[in-house]
């Protein structure tokens, strides 16, 4: 249960090198020119330096170093070495130092086929930010079997420092170059590096869409998404799909109405070559989830009868071998991994064509391999339609991203930001008022202070936030909303709080309501460098584990290490209850090293659907997943915690720890996330993901948009933020304690 997607980046050719060479180079011993590490590739400039001061090891390191002033939105270092092994997995381990990061700071990989992205991880689900001491950490992928070169390095996204010494490259837990090389022959080239029509740019230019071309154009994109995935010609990656459909888009610009546009489609697809009769794939029932949805492909009225029967044609003949160009299966996992899908980076803005390209590939991904396509509010049709003028007819990149922006905001999946650009997300700007804001009772509270100066600037935690710079919230969160992807609106909110203050360096209006009154205080935005992390978690402060009390132990998960497991279940023998606080997201994978010490039999907890690559659009159950009970074994009560912050694997973490019997979970609904993700590229240079999988609970009841919901619904209340309190937590002691216990027990027990 991972989350989110690294930046892909222009990368200098996989080259050879030796043992001694790479090991220096990975250890930044080696020779560097200037203030860059040699043997790297370093972007942008300005932000990457070696350093001789801060090491984990020897007389070098790496440090990645932002500012509010520096470009893009992340600064990365990365190598490329052509793939010559066999193994199952890839692990790239390193130590990492950060301070003050306030988006995230982590290690990253990629496979790549030529110009083809197979698969891509990073430590954005670690969500390593703040400050930190040196630590080693680690990434894992599956050994994808088309893989030509290996891409890696560290990022850094947001503001502030990272470091990182002592990298490794281990191939199913064995360094690299203890294993013997298997040269590959060359990487036989694709449609994909033979056809370069448009690689300078569509030549598509549009300043306006009639109803009809919107019309025309929503058909277009649903017909170029099922032939993507059903016809034989394209599933076998004989067709650039992409540039076919640059070829296409003139004509469908160009019709009258829906006839003409219709009998071009048909006729395109007759220039295909026929489809061969065969005995052909069948939709399995047994254990379905979810069917596809192609009812629209008989619509004589929408598609007319010519169009109309070449689709069928196409689908009752689809073949059974499940191979597909555009798309396949994670090795032992089962999420989508988008394959051949270039994101373009060098066409230049705007550009019609490839801005219809981009919802077109999102849309049908969405159709086709989104677990939780049921499950949108929207009609997902509606969304294409009304998604069309606002991507397609974009002048400048910010307004084509925050098309695409809004697009994949109404997938309703917290995993389905577009990630490469959340630096146009409004409010924009350099500086942050010193603030966290969070929202409590339904309003924006300000929580705690982001930095000492926040203690200076006439606001207190407590305080209702009613306007900014003279203009209501209520407005500000009606303008900024649609720009927020987010599974419920927990999370929506949790979202816009982090980053609602936002704005030009300088001085900022804020009217709150404190006791009652209204006031209006004049503060200081200050640059995002100067705060500290913004507020991520909701645990306590200070150590992984300790006692409260002779009867009640706490363990946070946000600083958790899976090998100490045993050791904590040691400590809290003989308590009462034990809280496991995950108001937040695991440092490390702990769903089996301490969930089999909870139960006492063997515990279904999970299950999953995947997608079906012989029938694009279903999604299948698979047989449930246990806990296996092991010692020691904890014998007393488990309470849990979580509110919007518990996300993804926090959240599968959460089922797993519920599923024993003396297991309560206190607090809010989490942010309804959950599935390992799957990258999307996108045209010109964006990046997406989406949950690549289902997860449900063993009676399939499902969790996504949902979230887990609390056996006991606890949420912190505007009082007790302004005293100090954590609510949450003091409801978890009672749940252990009883209700009898003294509120000064209680608070002694948080503050101790």
């Amino acid at each position: 249960m991972i989350a989110l997607a690294a930046p892909c980046s222009a990368q200098t050719p996989a080259t050879s090198i030796d043992q001694a060479s790479l090991t220096k180079i990975l250890g930044f011993e080696n020779e560097h020119s200037g203030d860059v590490p040699g043997g790297w590739f370093a972007n942008p400039s300005g932000t990457v330096f070696i350093d001789n001061k801060i090491v984990h090891s020897g007389q070098w390191s790496v440090r990645l170093e932002r500012s509010a002033q520096s470009d893009g939105e992340f600064s990365l270092i990365s190598r490329s070495i052509p793939w010559e092994f066999s193994g199952k997995t890839i692990e790239i381990r390193g130590f990492l130092r950060t301070e003050n990061v306030s988006g995230f700071a982590g290690l990253w990989m990629r496979q790549d086929n030529g110009q083809a992205m197979l698969s891509l991880e990073n430590m954005q689900s670690q969500q390593l930010n703040g400050t930190h001491d040196w630590a080693e950490y680690k990434i894992i992928l599956p050994v994808h079997p088309e893989t030509r070169s290996l891409i890696f390095g560290v990022l850094i996204v947001g503001t502030g420092k990272a470091w990182a010494d002592d990298i490794q490259i281990l191939v199913d837990g064995r360094p690299l170059w203890d294993l013997p090389r298997t040269p590959r022959a060359p990487a036989p080239t694709t449609i994909l590096d033979r056809d370069r029509e448009f690689d300078s740019g569509s030549g598509i230019v549009r300043s306006e869409l009639s109803r009809i071309q919107i019309q025309n154009l929503a058909t277009a994109g649903k017909v170029w998404g099922f032939l993507k995935y059903h016809h034989p010609l394209i599933t076998a990656g004989q067709r650039h799909w992409d540039y076919d459909l640059l070829r296409m888009l003139p004509a469908i610009l160009a019709a009258p109405d829906r006839h003409t546009a219709n009998a071009a489609l048909a006729k395109w697809i007759a220039g295909l070559g026929p489809v061969k009769p065969c005995a052909c794939v069948k939709l399995d029932e047994n254990e379905i989830q979810l069917r596809p949805r192609l009812a629209w492909i008989a619509d004589s009225k929408l598609l007319g009868p010519e169009l109309s029967a070449s689709l069928r044609t196409i689908h009752a003949n689809r073949l059974a071998d499940a191979k597909q160009f555009y798309v396949s299966q994670t090795p032992n996992i089962g999420n989508p991994s988008f394959d051949h899908e270039p994101n373009y980076q060098s066409i230049k803005l705007p550009d019609a064509g490839f801005q219809i390209l981009a919802l077109y590939r999102f849309w049908n991904i969405i159709e086709y391999w989104f677990p939780y396509r049921d499950i949108p509010a929207e009609d997902w049709d509606k969304v294409l339609i009304g998604s069309l003028p606002k991507v397609a007819l974009a002048k400048t990149a910010e307004a084509y991203q925050l098309g695409m922006m809004e697009l994949i905001a109404r997938a309703r999946d917290t995993h389905a930001n577009l990630w490469s650009s959340l630096k146009v997300r409004p409010p924009t700007g350099a500086c942050q008022l010193p603030v966290n804001v969070r929202f409590i009772e339904g309003r924006p509270v300000i929580a705690s202070y982001a930095s000492q100066r926040g203690e200076t600037s006439g606001m207190k935690p407590g305080d209702v936030i009613t306007d900014l710079d003279g203009v209501a919230v209520t407005k500000l969160l009606e303008r900024w909303a649609p720009y927020y992807a987010a599974s419920n609106e927990p999370t929506r909110l949790r979202d816009i709080g982090r980053q609602m203050t936002r704005g030009d360096c300088g001085k900022a209006t804020i009217r709150v309501r404190r006791d009652g009154a209204a006031m209006e205080i004049s503060a200081e935005r200050v640059p995002l460098k100067e705060l500290n992390a913004i507020a991520q978690t909701h645990d306590l402060s200070g150590e992984t584990f300790r006692l409260l009390s002779k009867d009640v132990a706490y363990l946070k998960l946000s600083t958790v290490k899976r090998d100490q497991a045993a050791k904590y279940i040691e400590s809290a023998t003989g308590t009462k209850g034990l809280i496991v606080d995950i108001r937040n997201y695991p440092s490390e994978f702990m769903v089996f090293a301490l969930g089999s010490l909870f139960v006492e039999q063997p515990t279904d907890f999970v299950r999953f659907t995947q997608g079906d690559l012989a029938n694009p659009g279903a999604f299948h159950w698979t047989p449930p997943l246990s806990l296996i009970p092991q010692k020691p074994h904890y014998a007393g009560k488990v309470v849990i915690l979580v509110d919007e912050v518990t996300l993804s694997q926090a959240e599968y973490t959460t089922m797993a720890f519920r599923s024993s019997p003396r297991a309560t979970v206190v607090g809010s609904t989490t942010a309804g996330a959950d599935g390992n993700v799957s990258p999307i590229p996108l045209p010109v240079g964006l990046n997406s993901l989406i949950s690549g999988i289902g997860v449900f609970y063993p009676n399939k009841k499902p969790t996504q948009r949902i979230g887990i919901i609390p056996d006991l619904e606890v949420k912190p209340t505007i009082a007790g933020i302004r005293a100090g309190r954590d609510e949450v937590l003091e409801a978890a002691i009672r749940e252990i304690l009883g209700m009898d216990v003294p509120a000064a027990e209680i608070e002694k027990m948080i503050k101790h």
